[in-house]
C-alpha cells in the first residue's frame, strides 16, 4: 500500500473513533507518555494543539514543563512558548496556534518534540499529512539532535511504512498502550 493509501486508511479509522473513545484513548497515551524517560527528562517541550482527532495532550498542559506549540510561517513552522491559560487563535489549516509576538523557541532551548503522526512503525518512521513541515524541520541541522517521539493511537501502528529518502525515523513513539523508543538518547 502507498502513503497516500494509508494515510487515507489510518485518517478515516482516526477520524471514526467516537468522542468519548477518542478521550479515553488520548488520556491512556498521556499517561503512557509520562512514564517514558524521554518525556520524564524534559524541562521543554514541543507539543502541538490537537487537530482531526490527533491524540490530545491537553492532560499534560499542566505539568512543570515548559511547552511550545507551532505557527505556520510559509512552508516552515515556528515555535513559540505557550501556557494553558493563553488564548490561541486559528492558524493555516484550521489548526490553534499561539499569538505571533509570543515569544519563539530556539532549538537549543528544547528538549524533546512530540510529532503528530497519521501512523507509526516500529523503526520509528512516521507518515503524517504530507504537508512536509516536519520532515523539513527534522532534517534541518539545528533540530536534529532533539529527541522527537510519535504520537499515535495503537491501531496506527504499521509492521513497516514506505519511506523516502527525506523520511528521518523518530526516536520513539507513544501510543495509548505502549511507549517504544527507537534509539538511544
Amino acid at each position: 500500500m502507498d502513503k497516500r493509501q494509508l494515510r487515507k486508511q489510518l485518517l478515516a479509522a482516526r477520524e471514526s473513533l467516537s468522542l468519548e473513545d477518542w478521550k479515553t484513548k488520548s488520556d491512556l497515551l498521556c499517561q503512557t507518555l509520562k512514564q517514558a524517560p524521554l518525556f520524564q527528562q524534559a524541562q521543554t517541550i514541543l507539543a502541538y494543539w490537537s487537530h482531526r482527532r490527533e491524540p490530545d495532550l491537553s492532560a499534560l498542559w499542566g505539568e512543570r514543563q515548559v511547552w511550545g506549540l507551532p505557527r505556520t510561517v510559509g512552508k516552515s513552522l515556528s515555535w513559540h512558548v505557550w501556557k494553558p491559560s493563553e488564548p490561541l487563535q486559528a492558524g493555516k489549516y484550521g489548526i490553534f496556534e499561539p499569538h505571533p509576538d509570543s515569544l519563539v523557541l530556539q532549538p537549543q532551548d528544547v528538549d524533546l518534540i512530540l510529532v503528530p503522526a497519521v501512523g507509526c512503525d516500529r523503526q520509528g518512521y512516521r507518515l503524517g499529512y504530507g504537508g512536509g513541515y516536519y520532515d523539513r524541520l527534522l532534517s534541518s541541522e539545528d533540530w536534529q539532535s532533539i529527541p522527537t517521539m510519535g504520537m499515535i493511537f495503537d491501531f496506527a501502528w504499521v509492521e513497516q511504512l514506505p519511506v523516502d529518502d527525506w523520511d528521518i525515523a523518530l526516536k520513539g513513539v507513544c501510543s495509548d498502550r505502549q511507549f517504544w523508543q527507537t534509539t538511544d538518547s
